[in-house]
């Protein structure tokens, strides 16, 4: 065996093997970690019933507090890259708060869904009217003034000029939000505000205009479909076509108010790529009693880019089944809280938190729903607990 110690230049010529070793290692890391991701949260109808606005009641009239309605996903919700919501209710910034037929809810409700994590809130639909003139505008300013981004209604036509499709950076991604409704209930939009509804020719321009500033990936939100029906109709299944025929990478549904099916198709721009359309993830949190209206959808997408290249697809794709459970105080005082299914099924503890009655009425939703949605092409995420429940969110 040689014992004998390095001279300092053979230490210097050993150090400097090393470090051109590790710097050849970097570099051969750099050249394959050529792929980036996104993860993207959908969720459905954000709602605003009478029964809510109570729940939330602080201070008569000016003070609400929509923050337990969000505690259990909120660690869901914060975990994605950006969290995109259906706003389907009007903030007039003043009472009276009501709910059906014409929803007017409290700005307080925009700040909890800042707090809870979502970062882009959608506001075309058939209830984007229900405050008037001043309602569109308001809601418009309110989402401004908790740095949402947001689309779907503007306050003139020079605005939606400008900014309309929705353009975000996030990281090296850049995507293209474009959101309309089938109608607003039959009350007019006043002048000069804007609610976009589905014309298929403006859309199929807008989308034009979308696809010329280069995004990595055209995002189109819809207002659509039959009410309370589990499954898409023909209208749906063939403005879906047109619409990935014009370039989109992802459809999402709304305003059924209960759940659709997840499905998955070849894009027409590049067959090799795979676009997702949701026809809708049913209701996120809402006061509605019908069958099926009690829960909806967390849909997860990751998009994949190739820096090298710039090629950008949908790589995975699953969802978490929600139930809003309705907490009934000893005062009599009512508390809305959305409940992560599958977290709760693994947990006795949070088990213990739920009556009988209400665990059984989301046990059989989620029988339903897991019955319905296996038909099609995505697939449920079981939650982890440890990343869920800890003791800053308990």
């Amino acid at each position: 065996m040689n014992n004998t110690i390095p001279n300092p230049q053979q230490l210097i010529y050993i150090a400097t093997l090393l470090f051109l070793g590790a710097f050849n290692l970097q570099a051969q890391h750099a050249a394959t970690a050529d792929t980036v991701s996104l993860d993207l949260l959908f969720v459905g109808d954000i709602m605003g019933h009478d029964s809510q606005i109570a729940s939330a009641e602080v201070v008569k009239d000016s003070m609400y507090d929509y923050t337990p309605c969000f505690e259990w996903v909120r660690p869901i919700i914060q975990k994605a890259d950006l969290a995109i919501g259906n706003l389907e209710l009007t903030l007039p910034g003043k009472p009276p708060y009501k709910g059906y037929p014409r929803f007017r809810s409290p700005d307080d409700l925009a700040l909890a869904l800042r707090h809870a994590g979502f970062d882009v809130l959608v506001t075309s639909n058939n209830h984007s009217n229900d405050g008037g003139k001043m309602g569109v505008i308001n809601t418009i300013l309110t989402l401004d003034d908790y740095y949402f981004y947001h689309t779907g209604t503007f306050q003139n036509q020079k605005i939606r000029d400008a900014y309309y499709p929705l353009i975000i950076y996030k990281g090296p991604f850049k995507l293209a939000i474009l959101n309309y409704t089938y109608g607003t209930n039959g009350l007019p939009t006043k002048a000069p505000t804007i609610v976009n509804e589905i014309d298929e020719k403006q859309i199929e321009k807008d989308m034009a205009e979308a696809e010329a500033l280069g995004p990595d990936a055209v995002i189109v939100i819809m207002h659509w479909g039959q009410e309370y029906q589990l499954n898409e109709n023909r209208e749906q299944q063939k403005l879906t076509d047109k619409i990935f025929d014009w370039g989109a990478d992802l459809v999402i549904g709304a305003h059924p108010h209960v759940i659709q099916p997840v499905k998955t198709r070849p894009l027409p721009k590049d067959e090799n790529k795979t676009g997702l359309v949701a026809y809708s993830l049913g209701n996120f949190i809402s006061g509605q009693r019908k069958t099926n209206t009690d829960g909806g959808l967390m849909l997860e997408v990751t998009l994949k880019k190739a820096l090298s290249t710039g090629s950008t697809f949908v790589d995975t794709h699953n969802y978490i089944p929600v139930w809003r459970y309705i907490e009934k105080g000893e005062d009599k005082t009512s508390t809305y809280r959305l409940i992560p299914i599958s977290a709760f099924e693994q947990n006795p503890t949070y088990k213990a938190k739920i009556p009988t009655a209400a665990w059984e009425s989301m046990s059989a939703f989620a029988k339903r729903m897991r019955t319905h949605l296996g038909k099609h092409d995505s697939s449920e995420r079981k939650l982890s607990l440890p990343d869920l429940f800890t003791e800053d969110n308990n």
